[in-house]
């Protein structure tokens, strides 16, 4: 049965197209392709989302199939192509160039993992995933910082030395290096969600006399500056593997922040979720995103009447804090906004 996951994808756009066509919640696009050869640089979601009308609905598939626990096994040179047996579809696949057919059967693959083409754009989320996080005002606060560079230097680069202040852990040799970012307040409620702390690189303690530690700078994404913090590297295991799903709670939030300093959001933009793990949001949940409707004026009844929400994208959340997350846009109608509505789909 393990070996069932080798199949991955395969079985999961199966599925999608044979085994619950015809079901309420899992159709086939009216212009879906007949074949598809998979090339480097695809994602799941955009090949999924050439065959199916909801390509988010793929925890409903997962019910029917429990046996798929990992879609992210599909090869680049793979080919993919739809049949019908019986009056249903069913999707099969030819493997890289080979002439035959190869049958969805109990059968290993050997193949790096690698190799495999990813759910998402991973390089979009990277520095959010392994690099970024959130931290409450006082771990921030409390953080030992940069006071000064060799020589008095204000900026330092890898393999220079800085001098910190601050309370060190004297068995802590490796540090992470962040920079205070964004801090994120609830838009409603005017709680403190986080503070953003920006990967600025890491560093290897060499000494510590009392309050004051010599640091050296072994990784940079960018100089390191007097007042950037020092924390302990994040133990945390993250996940990069996502199974795209619908959240099993009623989320409702905002989108409260874009990184990258622009005014509008798209696709692949990153953005910050007032929701978190204590409201039931997990790596993977798929949440729609409204703009709010447009007030318009009624001459007839000489009123103002408020538009209904519109539905205009998609967002799947990849990190997720206690008290907010980031999401990925995977699919953007029209140009978005901050404080435009997420909620999960249809409820």
């Amino acid at each position: 049965m393990r070996n069932l996951l080798r199949t991955g994808i395969l079985s999961l756009l199966l599925t999608m197209s044979g085994l619950v066509f015809g079901a309420s919640s899992v159709v086939l696009k009216a212009d879906h392709p007949n074949g598809y050869t998979v090339k480097s640089g695809d994602t799941l979601w955009a090949i999924a989302s050439l065959f199916l009308r909801d390509p988010w609905r793929w925890q409903d598939i997962w019910e029917i199939n429990p046996q798929i626990k990992n879609p992210h096994l599909i090869f680049p040179g793979d080919e993919l192509y739809l049949e019908y047996v019986e009056g249903q579809p069913r999707l099969k696949v030819r493997r890289g160039n080979a002439s035959n057919t190869v049958k969805l059967t109990p059968k290993a693959r050997i193949e790096p993992m690698e190799q495999a083409i990813p759910v998402i754009a991973m390089e979009v989320i990277h520095p959010f995933l392994h690099q970024h996080r959130i931290v409450s005002d006082s771990e921030m606060e409390a953080a030992p910082y940069v006071l000064t560079g060799a020589q008095g230097h204000l900026l330092a680069g890898a393999g220079s030395k800085v001098f910190a202040r601050g309370k060190f852990d004297v068995d802590e040799k490796g540090l992470s290096i962040y920079r205070q970012g964004n801090v994120y307040v609830d838009p409603i409620t005017g709680e403190h969600l986080g503070d953003q702390a920006m990967d600025v690189g890491s560093g290897r303690v060499l000494e510590v006399r009392k309050e004051l530690a010599t640091i050296e700078v072994t990784r940079m994404v960018t100089n390191v500056r007097q007042g950037d913090r020092l924390m302990p590297v994040e133990q945390q295991v993250i996940n990069a593997t996502f199974s795209p799903r619908v959240p099993d709670v009623d989320i409702r939030g905002f989108m409260i922040a874009v990184e990258g300093g622009v005014t509008q959001i798209g696709a692949l933009s990153v953005v910050a979720i007032n929701r978190g793990i204590r409201e039931g949001l997990e790596e993977g949940h798929i949440l729609e995103i409204y703009r709010k409707g447009e007030v318009v004026y009624d001459r007839n009844r000489d009123e103002n009447v408020q538009m209904p929400d519109d539905r205009a994208g998609m967002v799947m959340i990849f990190r997720c804090f206690e008290k907010m997350s980031y999401g990925i846009v995977l699919v953007s109608d029209r140009p978005l906004s901050v404080m435009d509505k997420v909620r999960s789909p249809y409820n």
